[in-house]
Order: structure tokens, then C-alpha cells, then sequence
């Protein structure tokens, strides 16, 4: 394959070549429409490669500096928000959330931690009503609503995907210790400079890429193959409750992923992009989550101890929404079936992947940082294997 088939441009370090080429091949196959993937060894910059359409309706061209909303992989921001405030004493983890929410302790749940919340241990994986768009950019309403409700089971005895509520869940936190949105404080505290934001300004959404899952837009993905090393997808029966999980509109999957409703366009609504969603809404470059990672690898937003505690897998196995097994420290995933990751990044690698595929991962051991973001809607709610063929080929350049 030559690289004048693809639309990939940046720059790749020589001994991460497998990289480009894994990115160009997604192209070549029709698994991309637009896409960037960023990736650090160390502070050294081994990987900025972009590509493709930000937008298949008018044809716009990727470009550096075009940022897209990346789904859960705001959950790591937002923890990570969380955590530097338990680093600076404002509260105890391991401490009652009503300690300093005593309104949280309805319903059964005064024994629930910071710790509960932050590894999806709470028990509510799902508003009890529909949210819309507009009311969910006010995360006080959206954070009194949870602890108003009854839990889906006993806090603390099983774990369970909060796809969206994690966000009004853990940025209470941060609303109540620091005073400021979610969005605000990341900004304030560690952002920085990186392109990131947690409810993005007018002129971010009007540059930013517009997601598709329309098949339209790029050829169909070729569907399961044999060399396919994810093992959830080689599983019939794993595959049959995803199935049927999906297929249930009042299940825990669907309550879980589809309230709030996005409204109309989903998530290319400007009143998400704007609203701030702390768990799902980030808007964000590559080269900015990427970024991100580097920071926390090198020491510079948590301190060591406090990142590897938090890398303490809290929870591990079958997961009561995504049925799949799930695994998490304090708001960042660690390997498992809906994070997978190739060998050498099993038992060192965390972060977290998004519904569009999008995918942002540290190695504290290996000292590698990176990110990986398509507006092309990926088949499956998580391990993407366009992600995934990516990270393998990171580890594989490590030598």
C-alpha cells in the first residue's frame, strides 16, 4: 500500500512506522471518514498524523487543529478533575458521599463513597426519567435528580457502566469542593493550553468535525474476522446478550446510553457540544488528549502515588449494563474486554475508550501516551478494533 492511496498527512517518527500504516490502512479500507491519532514517548512528539473529512456533507478537510467530541473518554478528564481534588484534601474517597452531599443518602444509599462513584459501583447507571439536551447542560439539577433516586442494586456489590451519569456523579465532586463546573475547573487546573474542553465556545463547535455513523459516508466495515483478537467478539453467547441487551428499550444498556437524548443531530447538537456533559461531551484534538495523557504520565496533574492508586482496579468482570466484562480504578478503565489492549499493555495500560471508537491511553511503565479520534461511528459500544489495531501497533514500535 503507498501512502498517495490515503489522505493521511503529519508526522510520523521512523521506528513508529507500523503506526502510520495501520492509520492509512483503516483509510484504504473505508473504516474512516475523518480521523487523527497522536502519540507520545515520553515528552517526544513520535506520532501526529491526521486525515480525511471533518465533514462528508460539504467535504471539509481534517485538519491539525480540528477537534471532535470524544464520548466516554471524557470520563478520564473528569476523574482525573476528581482526584486532584482528593490529592489536595478537599475530601476522603474512601469517605460517605454524604459527608458532603447529605442529600445523596436517600434511597438506600448513605453507605455510597467517592470511591463507589468514581469505579461505577453507585448503582445508578440510569436516570429514572427522560433528560433532555437542555437540561442536562445544568449539572445541580442533573446531580439532585441521581441522588433522588433509588439505586439499581446494593452500592458496592456489583459494578455497572454509568455511561452518562458518571459525569453528574463524579463533577459533583469537583461542583462541591472547588466551586466551579466541571469544564471550568479542567480548564483552570491542567487544560492548559491543550485543545479540550468540557462545554466547548461557539467557534469550537463550528470547526469542530461532525460525527456520521451513515454508511453513506464510507464503505461498510468487513465485519468479524479471524485474526479479530478481541475476544468478546468471537464469543456467541457474549454476543447473543449483547444482542438482546440492545434490542431492549427498557433494559439498563438503553436507559444507560440514550438519556439525556442528544435531540436533534445526536451528538453533533451545539447544545451538547456546549452543555458540557462531564462523562460524554468532551471536545477535544488528538494531539490535545494525547497531550493530556503525557501530563498525567510524567507526574504533572496527579502525583505518581495518587495515579497509581487510582489505577487500583476497584472492579473487574461482568458488567451489569454493558453485560461484557468491564474493568476500572477511579474512573479510568483498565484492560478487559471493553478495553482491550495487545499483551504488553494487559497488566500497565489505562484510560478510556468512547462510543465513536475514539480512545485515549497512558502506560506509566512504557511512558507512552495516546489518543486516537474518527468521527465515523465504530460498530460495536467499545474495544473498537480500529483503536485497537492502533495501540497494538504503538506497543509493537516499542520494541
Amino acid at each position: 500500500m503507498t501512502t498517495h492511496q490515503t489522505p493521511v498527512q503529519g508526522h510520523c517518527d521512523p521506528a513508529f512506522k507500523a503506526v502510520r500504516d495501520r492509520f492509512e490502512e483503516s483509510f484504504a479500507r473505508g473504516r474512516e471518514v475523518g480521523a487523527a491519532v497522536t502519540v507520545y514517548a515520553g515528552d517526544r512528539l513520535v506520532v501526529d498524523l491526521w486525515g480525511g473529512v471533518a465533514d462528508h456533507r460539504t467535504g471539509r478537510a481534517w485538519l491539525p487543529d480540528t477537534p471532535c467530541v470524544a464520548f466516554s473518554c471524557s470520563k478520564a478528564v473528569t476523574a482525573t478533575a476528581a482526584l486532584l481534588l482528593a490529592e489536595r484534601g478537599a475530601y476522603d474517597v474512601t469517605g460517605p458521599v454524604t459527608d458532603w452531599w447529605p442529600e445523596f443518602g436517600a434511597h438506600g444509599k448513605e453507605g455510597v463513597t467517592a470511591e463507589h462513584l468514581l469505579s461505577h459501583q453507585a448503582g445508578l447507571p440510569a436516570f429514572a426519567g427522560p433528560v433532555s439536551a437542555q437540561e442536562a447542560a445544568d449539572p445541580a439539577a442533573m446531580a439532585a435528580l441521581l441522588a433522588g433516586q433509588a439505586p439499581e442494586w446494593t452500592p458496592g456489590e456489583a459494578h455497572g457502566y454509568h455511561a452518562l451519569t458518571f459525569g453528574w456523579l463524579a463533577g459533583e465532586i469537583v461542583r462541591r469542593h472547588a466551586g466551579r463546573s466541571v469544564g471550568e475547573f479542567v480548564r483552570d487546573e491542567f487544560a492548559g493550553e491543550l485543545d479540550l474542553w468540557l462545554g466547548a465556545p461557539p467557534e469550537v463547535i463550528e470547526r469542530a468535525a461532525r460525527l456520521t455513523a451513515r454508511r453513506s459516508a464510507a464503505p461498510q466495515d468487513p465485519g468479524p474476522r479471524a485474526d479479530d483478537p478481541r475476544p468478546v467478539r468471537k464469543d456467541g453467547a457474549v454476543l447473543a446478550r449483547l444482542a438482546q441487551a440492545a434490542a431492549d428499550p427498557a433494559g439498563l444498556l438503553n436507559r444507560a446510553t440514550n438519556n439525556p437524548d442528544p435531540g436533534k443531530g445526536g451528538y453533533n447538537n451545539p447544545v451538547v457540544l456546549a452543555g458540557g456533559w462531564p462523562a460524554a461531551g468532551m471536545v477535544t484534538t488528538a494531539s490535545a488528549l494525547a497531550g493530556f495523557y503525557r501530563d498525567l504520565v510524567a507526574g504533572r496533574v496527579l502525583k505518581h502515588d495518587t495515579l497509581r492508586d487510582a489505577l487500583r482496579r476497584r472492579v473487574h468482570g461482568p458488567d451489569r449494563v454493558m453485560v461484557e466484562d468491564t474493568s476500572f480504578g477511579l474512573g479510568y478503565m483498565r484492560p478487559a474486554a471493553s478495553f482491550f489492549t495487545p499483551p504488553a499493555g494487559v497488566e500497565t495500560a489505562f484510560g478510556h475508550s468512547g462510543a465513536s471508537g475514539a480512545t485515549g491511553l497512558g502506560d506509566l511503565e512504557a511512558g507512552i501516551a495516546m489518543a486516537y479520534i474518527p468521527n465515523l461511528m465504530g460498530g460495536a459500544l467499545s474495544a473498537d478494533l480500529r483503536a485497537y489495531r492502533l495501540v497494538e501497533a504503538v506497543y509493537a514500535s516499542l520494541g
